[in-house]
């Protein structure tokens, strides 16, 4: 049986309107995390906010800190929505966050986490690291080393890979198919934050980058097929054919 983090950005929960949470972009993101519960596989998710809230753009002159703080509280809302969805689909789910808000969620307990995966539970992380100044991406990671992770999967929406330029800018950019840690932090490719690659370059904890809303998707990767662009130790960067 697979134990995997999936990394899921704040804006799939928003769909076309960018902002808020559309029940049909939940609704869809939780079929597709059924399926592979069902399918057997141990599921932890980590999503963003920002679908309701970016530091660096919305603080405008806020501190810094305080930005980053309210974007925490925007995964928070984001977390109890896709729980919403999951659990309307017949998938029990816990979400613990890395700060106390015992009202709405579990306090993040890594013991009591591994406990809900082993009991066949969705465990969505909330709130980030719990400190200002670090991405999602590197919760992310962070919470995947943690719960000893087979790997991470980082979802993206109507993007199948990691591209060697913009490709809704550039109909010639090339996907990768496979990237070692090193060539993904040279390069300074839109994959995941340096920290985080760091992270999972540390513990050789593979990293795979794909479009979820292709659908299947997610089920196939966890069958062993290889899909979206795999970032690893063992990996010869090379594009797809």
């Amino acid at each position: 049986m697979q134990r995997v983090l999936l990394k899921l950005s704040g804006e799939f929960l928003a769909g076309e309107s960018g902002f808020g949470v559309a029940p049909e972009a939940s609704s869809a993101l939780a079929t597709e995390i059924r399926a592979a519960r069902v399918g057997g596989a141990e599921l932890a998710l980590v999503v963003g906010g920002g679908n309701f809230w970016r530091g660096s753009v919305n603080g405008g002159d806020m501190d810094p800190a305080t930005a980053d703080y309210v974007g925490m509280l925007g995964t928070v809302m984001n977390a109890i929505a896709l729980q919403d969805a999951l659990e309307r689909q017949g998938v029990t789910t816990r979400v613990q966050t890395a700060m106390p808000m015992q009202a709405v969620a579990e306090p993040y307990i890594r013991r009591r986490a591994l406990r809900h995966l082993e009991k066949g539970r969705v465990v969505i992380f909330a709130g980030g690291t719990g400190n200002p100044f670090f991405t999602t991406d590197t919760a992310a990671a962070l919470r995947a080393l943690e719960i000893d992770a087979d790997m991470v999967l980082m979802a993206k929406n109507a993007v199948s890979g990691v591209y060697d330029d913009d490709p809704r800018k550039n109909p010639n950019a090339r996907q990768y198919a496979e990237l070692s840690y090193m060539d993904a932090l040279n390069q300074g490719l839109a994959v995941m934050d340096a920290t985080a690659i760091s992270l999972c370059m540390g513990r050789e904890m593979p990293i795979t980058v794909f479009d979820i809303f292709t659908s299947g998707n997610l089920m196939r990767l966890l069958a062993g097929e290889h899909v979206g662009t795999r970032i690893s130790s063992e990996a010869v960067t090379r594009f797809v054919d």
